[in-house]
């Protein structure tokens, strides 16, 4: 059976590929193929084959079945700013429609475990009144949470999975994913967010350099999510 997740963050450049590289890294060790998309991004390096981002790179990598680039990540824009505005500034409208066949065609290869990345938190804006998260609606994918653990991040996590909630998404998951290993009082800001989160805590994972796919994985337990 194949099982496929929309990963989303509290926040931007709190981790959702590290953590998205390592679920794929546990699914295949586990004996799962796997595969991955992150429909848009931005922040792209020019090559020989032209855009390319860091993260779809790390997703293409740990995906088992046999990807192009263009197939990960089908709109790439130069400018590390949000989405919208990079394709806007390309000349592109980022909508829906445009990004939910590229990500249906990946779904479709079978994977055992796939997941689709989305960029910054779950209300990024696209072209129009359409969100990432509208996407996430249209694909409709259970929502596995990367929580960024530093100060704030208690509000950011209950307001995200309210916000998923409320979309009519399952919160299938959260990732703990400590960014910040000073935060004052690590402990009791855990305990908060697994009491106040409605979905249980797939892994905790500590500040790691560095955070390969492989060390991430090791303090993940996919077997949370009933595969």
């Amino acid at each position: 059976m194949s099982h496929a997740y929309f990963i989303t963050g509290t926040d931007t450049e709190i981790g959702k590929t590290t953590i998205a590289a390592g679920l794929l890294h546990s699914a295949r060790l586990a004996g799962l193929s796997t595969a991955a998309a992150k429909p848009v991004a931005s922040g792209c390096e020019r090559s020989a084959e032209g855009l390319r981002n860091s993260d779809a790179l790390a997703l293409l990598g740990e995906s088992s079945l046999p990807l192009t680039y263009e197939q990960v990540n089908p709109f790439a824009f130069e400018p590390a700013i949000a989405p919208h505005l990079a394709a806007r500034e390309a000349g592109v409208k980022l909508s829906v429609a445009a990004l939910a066949g590229p990500v249906r065609s990946v779904l479709e290869l079978g994977a055992d475990f796939s997941v689709v990345e989305g960029a910054g938190g779950w209300r990024v804006p696209l072209a129009g009144e359409e969100s990432l998260s509208d996407l996430a609606i249209a694909l409709g994918l259970p929502v596995i949470l990367v929580v960024g653990v530093r100060l704030g991040c208690i509000n950011h996590a209950v307001l995200s999975a309210e916000a998923i909630q409320r979309d009519g998404l399952q919160l299938a998951g959260w990732v703990a994913n400590i960014v910040d290993p000073q935060t004052s009082r690590l402990e009791e800001n855990l305990a908060t967010l697994a009491e106040r989160l409605p979905a249980p805590c797939i892994g905790r994972v500590p500040h790691l350099s560095p955070a390969t796919p492989v060390a991430v994985a090791a303090h993940l337990d996919l077997s949370i999510l009933e595969l």
